[in-house]
């Protein structure tokens, strides 16, 4: 379910409510960045929504999210999806 106040890489409002949490620390922050990642499409180069966000969401100064907007930017790729260590059928 979207939000008006949504993104199109963040419908669900989570990078942009991290911004709006005064005192939100660097582990709060990952929290939410894992959260909003696992929910992705399969198949989303999160580097590149993660710097559209970036561009989008991120005031000037120094906040836990944006430094993992950054981070996640400069890796870049996509996310994956499915279990590891488990066979699929016909593997």
């Amino acid at each position: 379910m979207s939000r008006p106040d949504g993104h199109p890489d963040d419908p669900r409002a989570l990078i942009a409510e991290s911004y709006r949490i005064e005192g939100l620390t660097a582990e709060d922050a990952r929290s939410i960045f894992f959260d909003w990642a696992l929910g992705l499409p399969a198949g989303t180069d999160a580097g590149a929504a993660a710097g559209r966000l970036l561009a989008h969401h991120a005031p000037p100064g120094d906040h836990p999210m944006t430094e993992l907007l950054r981070e996640a930017m400069a890796a870049g790729g996509a996310v994956r999806r499915g279990r590891t260590g488990r066979r699929r059928r016909g593997d």
